[in-house]
């Protein structure tokens, strides 16, 4: 039985790439550049940006926070989770870089659930947080959700659910699924 060398070929291709996934990018290496544009051209559909492993899209459109994190689903992702001072500097840049300010915008954190637990809604766990000074403080027992870029810290607010601002989404896991 012969194979046809199209099916071969293919297949020593997806093997190859599963063999060698895409490294973090090394600054001693002159090739950076290179490695990042081959990242968000992999990694990341057209319309969203690469930040340390995950795929990242604003959303200019002001949503409450139930919509904005509905209209991320539909693209599959979720409102974005911030995994660390350098992701939440690198969000912040995208924004401003699509706005050409630090807009006040949805993250995927909310305590809805349960009073005072705040969780994000793509599962990742909470290990980073940016709350201004004296927040969260669930003002008149209705703040239950995570907006960025507030005040002039430019850091996370609890605010009423039903407020309309943009929003971040976010595509975390490998490529090849």
């Amino acid at each position: 039985m012969k194979i046809p060398i199209v099916f071969v070929l293919g297949f020593a291709v997806m093997a190859l790439a599963r063999a060698a996934p895409f490294e973090e990018a090394n600054p001693e290496n002159d090739q950076t550049e290179k490695n990042d544009l081959a990242k968000r051209y992999w990694w990341c559909s057209s319309g969203w940006t690469y930040i340390g492993g995950a795929c990242f899209k604003y959303v200019p459109t002001a949503m409450t926070w139930a919509i904005a994190e509905k209209n991320c689903r539909s693209m599959s992702a979720h409102l974005a989770s911030v995994q660390s001072i350098d992701e939440y500097h690198s969000i912040q840049k995208m924004i401003a870089d699509a706005t050409h300010e630090y807009k006040q915008t949805w993250i995927g954190g909310s305590d809805a659930q349960h009073e005072g637990v705040w969780l994000w809604s793509d599962g990742e766990t909470m290990k980073f947080t940016k709350w201004c000074k004296g927040e969260p403080n669930n003002h008149k027992r209705q703040q239950h959700c995570i907006l960025m870029n507030h005040g002039d810290q430019k850091c996370w607010d609890d605010s009423e659910c039903n407020v309309l601002l943009p929003s971040v989404c976010v595509q975390r896991g490998s490529f090849w699924g």
